[in-house]
């Protein structure tokens, strides 16, 4: 299967295009000048992953993020930034790449997040099913696709069920940064996580919040 990727990018970008060698790498490359097109296009499209390229909007993109992230909470998305753009700032993308890079750096993160070899990698947990590599989770009779952020999240909870995580290691084993200044993305992607897997995220059965402290995942 060929991988549909939606690009993002404005006409103000001092550089060359990145969806020219894209798209002679064998992907299906839909580009659109801006987040709203990107929105009008995702349905029609159904595109694998969405790469903004922030950098060519003169802008960094965080915005963008969120319009999509309210959208659809399953899809990768790749954010390329400018050199001016502060790296600490905490972005919904799965992965932000800082200009100046190559195009095989962006080809090897579009690797990770686009498997398509069958995966033996499974982690369990109760009646949770988690494929890591292809990640989906399997719960009674959904089937749903993760995106990697929040398979690494919820994995992290189902390797240790009932042990309580702090907000602040959670943030840090999951975003893979000593940065914890602003965790409210965490809440975000808690949220996400229990749409995903519970009848009724309101009152969660299985991802529980521990008032002051952080989550535990409860199997009882």
């Amino acid at each position: 299967m060929v991988a549909k990727i939606l690009v993002i990018e404005g006409k103000r970008a001092e550089r060359a295009s990145f969806v020219g060698g894209l798209a002679k790498k064998g992907f299906r490359v839909v580009s659109v000048p801006s987040g709203n097109a990107a929105l009008a296009r995702l349905e029609r499209e159904s595109p694998n992953l969405v790469i903004i390229d922030a950098d060519s909007m003169r802008t960094s993109g965080k915005r963008i993020c969120q319009s999509l992230r309210t959208t659809t909470m399953h899809l990768p998305i790749v954010l390329i930034v400018g050199e001016t753009v502060d790296m600490k700032e905490v972005f919904d993308a799965d992965v932000v790449l800082q200009l100046p890079f190559t195009l095989q750096k962006l080809l090897n993160r579009l690797k990770m997040l686009l498997p398509l070899k069958p995966s033996n990698d499974v982690v369990k947990a109760g009646p949770i099913e988690l494929d890591t590599t292809q990640r989906f989770v399997h719960l009674g009779e959904k089937h749903i696709s993760l995106t990697p952020r929040l398979v690494r999240l919820l994995q992290a909870l189902m390797e240790k069920p009932g042990v309580v995580f702090e907000r602040e290691d959670l943030f840090r084993y999951v975003w893979e940064t000593e940065y914890t200044g602003d965790t409210r993305t965490l809440d975000v992607h808690v949220s996400w996580l229990r749409n995903a897997l519970e009848e009724d995220p309101r009152h969660p059965d299985y991802i529980k919040t521990v008032r002051g402290v952080g989550y535990r995942l409860d199997l009882d």
